[in-house]
């Protein structure tokens, strides 16, 4: 437990939009900033297991946020955040890319969208549901996941991912893709070359004709 805070008081000491956040509300109101932080932390997790609109603010704090802060960090001269919310991205892409395939497959239970609290019934449209996120999820546990992938320091989920399972598989595999790559560009642009001269072919002979 004083691990756990001591980690927590040392992100309250980093500078960014929450702590500052934080710090305005302590010198307003007097309350420590650890307990402004807890009880945000506390009545944000019951929004988003009990709370109208869940989906919808889970989707501003994994989306539009990070989406803000990248935009801040292609103006920034520092290109140390960039390389930070580039990591978040790929991440972000590949957890939505594993949670549509898992869904997909895990559907084909009985009874998984009964048991999945918030998803979608069987016949229920996912973007009805989720908006144009698509998400399956529960909105807490989607939201636990992507605010630990933006953690500030050490800790940062995205960061740790990364370098522990994606950046590994990638440098094992990126050759092959991009061999299939090159490969599948080189007959898109064949087609598309014999497509481009059946039309002029086509062309011609209609002209011929009239």
């Amino acid at each position: 437990m004083d691990g756990l805070r001591q980690r927590f008081e040392r992100l309250l000491e980093q500078r960014n939009l929450a702590t500052e956040a934080l710090g305005a509300l302590e010198a307003k109101t007097g309350v420590d900033k650890r307990y402004l932080a807890a009880g945000a932390a506390t009545l944000l997790s019951l929004y988003l297991l009990f709370g109208f609109g869940a989906s919808l603010l889970c989707n501003v704090i994994g989306f539009v946020y990070p989406a803000y802060a990248s935009i801040k960090a292609i103006e920034s001269p520092s290109k140390d955040d960039d390389t930070v919310w580039l990591t978040y991205w790929v991440v972000y892409g590949l957890f939505g890319l594993a949670e549509f395939f898992s869904d997909l497959l895990l559907s084909w239970f009985p009874f998984y969208y009964a048991g999945k609290v918030g998803g979608p019934g069987p016949t229920q449209d996912c973007a009805a549901s989720w908006g144009a996120m698509g998400r399956l999820s529960p909105p807490s546990e989607e939201c636990a996941f992507l605010l630990f992938c933006m953690i500030p320091g050490p800790w940062n989920g995205a960061h740790m991912l990364y370098h522990r399972a994606i950046r590994p598989l990638f440098l094992k595999h990126h050759e092959a893709v991009d061999s299939v790559v090159r490969e599948f560009s080189g007959r898109a642009l064949d087609v598309a070359a014999g497509i481009t001269r059946d039309a002029k072919a086509s062309v011609s002979l209609l002209q011929k004709d009239k």
